[in-house]
């Protein structure tokens, strides 16, 4: 197999979307020079994203676009109404020349209750001004889902909806009277203490603090579902959607303000990665992403305060200081933290880990951003590509390994042993060439029977010339599951695969593993930060996770499976037959042999059958 050229391969689309969620969001396009080039939004980030990369059927414009894509950055939101919100707020700012419409705060509707001293009104806006003394609700991404639930609270609540001036020239009631949307506070139809108290819920359930009007709306619903009055549930059904949009709680547009930097972590790999996203006036900004190194001894809160020291204070460039920093745990010297950016700012700086709210939500979505980014840096074409020339040197390789396998075994006490099979390959996980493997016959807690008995059953397949030959494979355990590895493939005749121990070392910490060479018994040490190791660490930790999902996969069915269900004979129709008969599987239990025959279908030899079972005789 002929070696791979020394250099990076360009953005490759295809790895990219590899790992890309299917989660709403927001994705930016950057060109060579690290600019951006054009900021969109999706209900289904990897749907959006990939569509840009067809092969046919795209626009000049779009083929333009795409020539000059040298990296994708996405940031993942709780809703496509945040992704829609935080979309504007990117263009706004950075001003893409792929985003032709770049549209300001003018353009979000909003719901205004005027500052009337007696009767208010409750009205539709686009942008809000100072100058209007009143309350204002949103801003909000739909105009259209606004006006139709002005439309439905004006139901509701019967509150006026005309302008002072025409409010104040009435002499009789309007349409609106007689149509049944309005109170008539023009001409004194309802008290001015009455009116209030309609303000007061209006206002509430627009704050998101009333749910018992959707409640009493779903009431009605299912009362004329019963009726079968079908077109007024339906009506109903309608009015509780547009006002669960309007109360729908926004964390990318915040109700009650705030400046923040929110701080997360994710790692795995051997790889750290540290997302902050930025919040003023209660909008997010952005995001921005970090792949910090970092020593073994550090912990996660000892890495986010030392990234925090030097994000602030360690860079020529002059932080803007935010009134919060939000971390997602209590982080090392927490206090003196806050005293050096409460100095270097002039006023109080809070570095806070027990947030509720919607600072909460902030948090969540800090996390959400740093796992989805480092699963995207894991799945890279570079990084792969790194880590594999890494490896081939680590391992003194002729090639490059083209196709990798690692083993782990997971089991509860010995019980429902699974062993898996994942695969790697110059993309990085092929998942579709996972496998699990049910193990049975071996000793409950033989985990060395157990890795015989899959890598007899793999690679039989593969000495006789079924199965996809592997380059590499990882065996994860100690010199023993390694031992068990190398005696089955001198057994099958397997001898130009390359096999590897990975074993977690005396400490058992990730970065200490020692790798053992079968061929040769030798063990050695891999350097913490090396691109080798990382890949070495993804695919034992992906086939641990792999392992440990399908054994519990496996145990849950069999706990949700009827005791009856592994009796051989005893189908369906005489398991029913049984449980109508006692009515549960308790009484079938203390039932003797003699009653049990006693039910339909069921004969004498059967019922030993099943009283045998039942009594783990």
């Amino acid at each position: 197999m002929p070696t791979k050229p020394d250099h990076p391969p360009e953005f490759d689309s295809q790895s990219f979307l590899k790992q890309l969620t299917q989660r709403p969001g927001v994705y930016r396009m950057i060109d060579a020079g690290g600019d951006v080039l054009y900021v969109g939004k999706a209900r289904n980030l990897k749907n959006r994203v990939g569509s840009y990369f067809r092969s046919s059927g795209q626009s000049a414009k779009t083929m333009a676009l795409v020539s000059r894509i040298a990296n994708v950055e996405v940031t993942v939101t709780g809703s496509e109404t945040e992704a829609l919100l935080l979309e504007q707020n990117l263009i706004k700012s950075l001003r893409p020349p792929y985003n032709i419409l770049l549209r300001d705060d003018k353009s979000y509707p909003y719901i205004y209750l005027s500052g009337h001293p007696s009767y208010p009104s409750l009205t539709f806006r686009r942008g809000r001004t100072r100058r209007a003394k009143g309350t204002w609700f949103g801003p909000f991404p739909s105009s259209g889902a606004v006006r139709e639930s002005l439309n439905v609270l004006q139901k509701i609540f019967r509150i006026r909806n005309c302008s002072d001036s025409y409010f104040n020239n009435r002499s009789r009631p309007c349409l609106q009277y007689q149509i049944n949307r309005c109170t008539a506070p023009c001409v004194g139809f309802v008290s001015e203490d009455q009116y209030r108290e309609d303000i007061r819920h209006a206002t509430m359930f627009l704050e998101g603090r009333n749910p018992a009007i959707i409640d009493d709306l779903m009431s009605r619903m299912e009362q004329a579902s019963a009726n079968l009055e079908f077109e007024k549930a339906a009506a109903y059904r309608d009015q509780i959607n547009d006002l669960r949009h309007v109360q729908e709680q926004q964390s990318i547009e915040g109700a009650s303000g705030g400046d923040a930097d929110v701080v997360a972590l994710a790692q795995e790999g051997g790889i750290v990665c540290i997302v902050v996203i930025i919040v003023r006036g209660g909008r997010v900004l952005g995001t921005r992403d970090y792949f910090p190194t970092f020593s073994l001894e550090q912990s996660e809160k000892e890495l986010i305060g030392a990234f925090l020291g030097q994000f602030y204070f360690g860079s020529d460039t002059q932080r803007e200081y935010p009134k919060e920093v939000l971390v997602p745990f209590e982080v090392a010297e927490q206090d003196i933290l806050s005293s050096a950016l409460t100095e270097a700012a002039g006023r109080e700086v809070r570095v806070r880990h027990r947030v509720r709210g919607e600072r909460r939500r902030w948090l969540e979505l800090a996390g959400t951003n740093a796992w989805q980014t480092l699963q995207t840096h894991l799945a890279s074409k570079e990084t792969v590509y790194r880590r594999l020339l890494a490896l081939r040197d680590l391992l003194e390789l002729s090639d490059t390994p083209a196709r990798m396998e690692c083993f782990d075994i997971s089991h509860s006490h010995g019980e429902n042993t699974v062993a898996s099979c994942v695969v790697f390959d110059d993309n990085g996980p092929l998942k579709s060439d996972y496998r699990l493997y049910n193990i049975e016959g071996e000793t409950a807690g033989d985990d060395y029977g157990a890795m015989r008995q899959v890598l007899t059953r793999r690679y039989r397949r593969v000495r006789d010339g079924e199965g996809k030959r592997p380059d590499l494979v990882f065996i994860d355990g100690g010199k023993g599951q390694l031992n068990v590895a190398r005696e089955v493939f001198e057994e099958l005749g397997v001898s130009d695969i390359t096999l590897i121990g990975v074993a977690k070392g005396v400490t058992r910490k990730a970065g200490m593993e020692q790798l053992i060479d079968a061929l040769t018994g030798d063990v050695f040490r891999v350097p913490s930060d090396s691109p080798a190791l990382h890949l070495i660490q993804h695919i034992r930790d992906e086939s641990h996770r792999f392992a440990v999902s399908g054994h519990r996969a496996r145990r849950d069915k069999k706990r949700r499976q009827s005791t009856l269900e592994g009796i051989e004979g005893v189908g369906a129709k005489r398991r029913r037959e049984l449980i109508r008969y006692f009515g549960g599987l308790q009484e079938i239990r203390k039932a003797g042999v003699e009653e049990i025959a006693k039910v339909k279908g069921i004969s004498r030899a059967m019922a030993d059958t099943i009283y045998a079972a039942l009594h783990n005789e």
